[in-house]
Order: C-alpha cells, then structure tokens, then sequence
C-alpha cells in the first residue's frame, strides 16, 4: 500500500506526509514540473514530474498505480480510471469514490460543463478550510486503523 496523490491541485500533500509518516506508508506525488519543488521531504516521499498538460498527471498515475494503492485527487475522472484497477481513491475531504457512485458524480460533471458551455454559471467548490484539512485527517487516520 501507498499514497499516491494527485499532486497539482492538492490542498492536502503535507498532511499525507504526515499520516504516511504515523503509519510507515510510502507517499507518491504525481505533479506537472509546473509545480516543481526543491523542498527536501522525507526518504518515503517520492516525486513523478510531468509535462504540462490538462491531464498528464492522471496519465502518469494510472500507468503508476498498484492494486492496493490509495489516490487522494478531486478529479472525478481520474477516480474513474484508476477504481477498476483495484485502487481505493479518496477526495481531499476524506470522502471514498466508490464504484457504485462514480458514474452518477462523472454525468454531474459533464452536466455542469454543458450548462457552462451555454453560459450559464454554476456553483464551484467552496475554499478549503482549516477545518476542512483537520477532518480529512480524521477520516483518513481511521480507514489506516482499519486496514493496518
């Protein structure tokens, strides 16, 4: 098992590093060398560099990931491309995508597209809060006592 995030839009990398540290799990962090770091992180963080591109770093993740892999992204599409490979994969609010819901949330999205492309406005997410970072921990701190 491993964390494997989706590096460029994660509000959540540190507090990953930090269960991965808790609970002695390996941490990959997929990102477009737009992001590109020279911060030294721990021994167990390893990073993938990607071109720029819309979706390169879901690519890369799906050619990455294992069975028993757990992904943290908010990219629905990704989720659905990396569930049937056996990976957990949770949103940075700590919520599981499942199987079983992944299609209802991807015709959401297109939906919402569609009526964007029309020019109509749409609600986007709310910021991501101090509160919000805290419960991802919790939530992600009890699913690693469960499984470990």
């Amino acid at each position: 098992m491993r964390f494997v995030v989706d590096g460029d839009g994660s509000p959540v990398k540190k507090e990953v590093i930090g269960l991965a540290e808790k609970y002695q799990v390996p941490v990959l962090i997929v990102t477009s060398v737009d992001h590109y770091t020279t911060e030294t992180y721990p021994n167990f963080v390893r990073f993938i560099y990607v071109d720029k591109g819309a979706d390169s770093a879901d690519y890369r993740i799906v050619k990455e990931i294992n069975a028993d892999d757990w992904v943290i992204t908010q990219d629905f599409g990704l989720a659905s491309l990396v569930l049937p490979k056996g990976a957990r994969v949770f949103h940075h609010s700590g919520k599981e995508y499942l199987a079983a819901t992944i299609d209802q949330l991807l015709e959401q999205r297109y939906l919402g597209a569609k009526l964007r492309k029309a020019g109509q406005k749409t609600k986007g997410p709310k910021a991501f809060t101090k509160e919000d970072r805290q419960e991802f921990v919790v939530k992600m701190e009890s699913l690693l006592q469960e499984t470990l």
